[in-house]
């Protein structure tokens, strides 16, 4: 059996690993310069190192202890970006690069792929060449690209995308965001800790996708910072005069910057595969159907990641491409996607798993529901940091836990526990009476089930 995979990022070598495994016969097709996908290159790896700069430049600044002296850190800015892209090479070559040199069954073909017939793809490389790929299976994991949205002016100016902003050669005196989700709050708050002045435009509000809580106390949090939120704001042009961007927002307003960033989501990469023509359906912004066995309407056509129809994560982008490789090969593997956990890297972090008490009400469940501010919850008194709560949703009668949403520092460390508790149908009641190690943040989802039955203001630390 012959497997074509187009992309080679995180679906891609999760698919092609497997299907080695099993002694098939892998071509990778790669249009980009590197192989390893968004993740590794200019997305979770780069943003991930800048947001943990940004963490300690602040805590140099600003630290809760009084017996230790604040100090404005010292940045040298190009220094950072060399130890960064020395680990996101390094990283590349481990876990991609060194992968393909070692593993004789995979070959990678660089250049853009698109499909002739359901069977067969023409590859045409950078010097105009073309190549037939024919392959039994083929899976489609190209990825996204970041969403422009049509204001007037925009496609006029030197804007940013996420890609820009992680690459950028010095740090300018001022950035407006466009946005309001995880690219715009991550890149905000990390550049505004390195020194840059931040605004951002939302549309909305701040994370309005989910619990408004969150949004609503990081939003706090921001402007603590000295990040200038601006909700139920949106630019009605942007021009870009003397090196400066203005943008002009509602009631005539206007805000002059030195960069823009647009970070108003992402597009599943599918353009130019020609899908139309060989009958595959897609979604209106071009995402892949697929099933929960990774197919496309055409049974040997696969696709997984975030040019599907799933959620744009690259663990959830990883397990699609292992199941769909399985798959390929006469198993019957399927993806849940019901329960999967997302994490936020602010400063405290946003995590979420399951349904917010909005989304359960949508689907005709009835919830009741605890928050915990983190001031109850002893490590984080310790810490001198108690911004954020853990919040609970439970189903009412049962009170079988159904979602988790959390606001707290390295809140992403402990949301595998709520995870694991809603995969195991465990109530607000099992929860509380586990063994939690204490002064850990995760004793914080103790603490909170048991408000569901106590008054943890009169319980001792440790109560159990």
């Amino acid at each position: 059996m012959k497997i074509a995979i187009i992309g080679s990022g995180s679906a891609a070598f999760a698919c092609a690993i497997n299907a080695a495994e099993k002694g098939r016969e892998i071509t990778l097709i790669e249009s980009a310069n590197f192989v390893g996908g968004c993740c590794v290159n200019v997305g979770c790896v780069p943003s991930k190192i800048l947001i943990r700069a940004g963490q300690l430049a602040h805590q140099q600044r600003s630290n809760p202890f009084d017996g230790i002296k604040d100090l404005e850190p010292s940045l040298d800015w190009q220094l950072l970006l060399k130890q960064r892209q020395h680990r996101i090479e390094e990283l590349r070559h481990d876990k991609y690069e060194n992968i393909l040199k070692q593993n004789a069954a995979l070959n990678l073909i660089k250049g853009q792929a698109k499909f002739i017939d359901t069977h067969t793809l023409i590859v045409s490389d950078t010097d105009g060449n073309e190549h037939k790929v024919t392959a039994d299976k083929i899976l489609i994991a190209t990825g996204s690209k970041p969403s422009i949205p049509p204001i007037e002016g925009l496609s006029d100016t030197p804007y940013w995308t996420s890609t820009e902003a992680l690459f950028a050669e010095e740090l300018p005196e001022h950035l407006a965001i466009i946005g309001s989700s995880i690219v715009a709050v991550e890149i905000a708050q990390a550049y505004r800790r390195l020194g840059t002045k931040v605004t951002i435009l939302a549309r909305s509000s701040l994370l309005f996708r989910e619990d408004p809580l969150l949004g609503e106390q990081l939003t706090t949090v921001f402007e603590q910072e000295g990040v200038r939120v601006l909700n139920q704001t949106q630019a009605k042009s942007i021009s870009f005069r003397s090196k400066k961007f203005i943008l002009e927002i509602n009631d005539d307003e206007t805000i002059t910057a030195d960069r823009l960033l647009i970070a108003t989501g992402r597009t599943p990469n599918t353009k130019g595969l020609n899908l139309d023509s060989i009958g595959v359906t897609t979604e209106k912004n071009g995402a892949v159907q697929v099933n929960d066995h990774m197919q496309t309407n055409i049974p040997h056509i696969f696709a997984a990641g975030d040019c599907s129809n799933m959620p744009q994560l690259v663990y959830v982008a990883a397990a699609a491409g292992a199941r769909a490789a399985t798959n390929m090969m006469g198993g019957d593997e399927a993806l849940d996607l019901a329960i999967v956990p997302n994490v936020i890297f602010t400063d405290p972090q946003v995590a979420t798993v399951g349904l917010s008490e909005q989304e359960a009400h949508v689907n005709g469940i009835e919830t009741d529901s605890r928050v915990l501010t983190l001031d109850n919850v002893p490590r984080a008194l310790v810490n001198f940091d108690t911004h954020g709560f853990i919040k609970l949703v439970v189903e009412a009668g049962t009170e079988r836990l159904i979602g988790a949403q959390i606001l707290a520092h390295e809140g992403g460390e402990f949301i595998q526990t709520a995870t694991f508790a809603i995969r195991n149908h465990m109530t607000a009641n099992d929860i509380a009476n586990q063994l939690f190690p204490y002064l850990t943040m995760a004793e914080g989802i103790k603490l909170c089930a048991q408000t569901f039955s106590k008054d943890i203001k009169k319980l001792s630390c440790c109560a159990g």
